[in-house]
């Protein structure tokens, strides 16, 4: 079971909700966290329950962000607006960068989500079992 986390910015949260629904069967049998309206439109949607953090902007990418930082998070699908100034833009590159650095996929549109999810329902994602398998002891 992989953790993954769902953001979707307003004008991006009804093409969220669509792919979800679509894809409803793959999610269904991993841990799924979104950020406040997100999550529960999501849930509102389908037979899914999601573990809801904050709004974006009130944190919930931040809250997302220490389970990344943590190697907690296994896939992020985060649907950005790219034409809309979002007033929280330093926690969105910042939770961004930190994908980066943990080696997190995060697809940031839905043609690189949608890749991703028939990766996840083709079983592609076994390394991260791995990563938590061998992952150290805070102690060590």
């Amino acid at each position: 079971m992989l953790k993954i986390a769902l953001i979707a910015h307003d004008r991006k949260k009804d093409e969220m909700v669509n792919f979800i629904t679509a894809y409803e069967h793959v999610f269904a049998g991993h841990k799924l966290y979104g950020t406040g309206t997100t999550g529960q439109r999501i849930m509102d949607n389908t037979d899914l329950d999601v573990h809801r953090f904050m709004s974006g902007p009130l944190g919930g990418d931040q809250q997302i962000g220490a389970l990344v930082a943590q190697n907690e998070m296994d896939l992020i699908i985060f649907l950005r607006d790219p034409l809309m100034a979002q007033p929280h833009e330093p926690d969105i590159i910042a939770l961004l960068r930190l994908c980066d650095v943990q080696g997190i996929p995060c697809a940031t549109n839905i043609a690189t989500a949608e890749i991703l999810v028939k990766a996840l329902d083709r079983g592609d994602f076994a390394w991260r079992e791995l990563v938590h398998k061998y992952k150290p002891g805070i102690d060590e």
